[in-house]
């Protein structure tokens, strides 16, 4: 334990934790992938499986980014997509081991955003298309088909987005009882 410590602090990380963090969004990666691997050997593209009367399971190829953003763009976006995944993975990761010891909340919503970056990266590596099969309807609305991969990145940012309000929330009220001293 001594010897990884020491490690870690050499290596300018102050968080060791960050392999839990890391084992977990490995895990989400094979969520990820099992449930695209069900989906695309069980699902026929295109026809909704209801599952509830607001959820189908429905089997679709994006080639682009999310609400297929750059769908028709010709192929270069694979790439782009590809490119950005790995930048945004390497600078997640560096991150994770840089946080401060303790710390929960933002680790685990780098862990999803991690994970969700690598799930969608695997995806357009192997078939140059994102496996999407979740939809949610309403009315005879349908929001985009998603998978696991997005759910996780929308929970990442959630989450991120929450502990940057709390901490904002935090500041502003230690500042305020600073000015009533």
């Amino acid at each position: 334990m001594v010897f990884m410590q020491s490690r870690a602090a050499h290596a300018g990380m102050r968080n060791p934790a960050a392999f839990g963090w890391l084992l977990l969004a490995a895990a989400l990666v094979a969520l990820d992938w099992w449930t695209k691997v069900l989906a695309s050997t069980q699902l026929t593209m295109f026809e909704p499986v209801e599952v509830f009367s607001w959820l189908n399971w429905r089997l679709a190829h994006n080639p682009g980014a999310a609400f297929s953003f750059l769908a028709g763009a010709g192929g270069w976006q694979r790439w782009f997509f590809t490119a950005l995944a790995v930048v945004v993975s390497v600078f997640i990761i560096g991150w994770l081991f840089r946080l401060e010891r303790g710390q929960k909340l933002v680790p685990l919503a780098l862990a999803l955003l991690l994970s969700g970056a690598i799930g969608n990266l695997v995806d357009r590596l192997r078939h140059g298309y994102v496996v999407d099969f979740i939809d949610v309807h309403a009315a005879g609305w349908h929001w985009p088909a998603f998978n696991v991969a997005d759910s996780a990145i929308t929970c990442g940012i959630i989450l991120l987005l929450f502990d940057a309000a709390r901490e904002a929330f935090a500041g502003r009220k230690s500042d305020s009882g600073t000015e009533a001293g």
